[in-house]
């Protein structure tokens, strides 16, 4: 709608959307949020938007330091990150 265009550039905002006919370009982010949704949100009570925002924070924390990933082999995704950037032997 252009009155959400309009909300956007007033505020400054880049809008970000998918290429045309490709539904595949957000799919990690849609999969991390539905995700988060299921273990965090649902079924989840918050008394105030502070509360929420701490409850996000947190989960987000715990996902990438402690959740182990099976795509990963078992580790957490800050583990796999650091072993992506250590050099490699020659």
């Amino acid at each position: 709608h252009s009155s959400w265009r309009d909300l956007i550039t007033q505020a400054g905002a880049d809008q970000s959307m998918s290429r045309k006919g490709n539904c595949f370009d957000n799919a990690v982010m849609e999969n991390f949020f539905g995700q988060l949704k299921t273990e965090m949100y649902y079924n989840q009570k918050f008394s105030s938007f502070e509360q929420l925002e701490q409850a996000i924070d947190s989960y987000i924390t715990w996902y990438n330091t402690q959740r182990l990933q099976t795509q990963f082999q078992g580790q957490t995704p800050t583990e796999k990150r650091h072993q992506a950037l250590q050099p490699q032997p020659k």
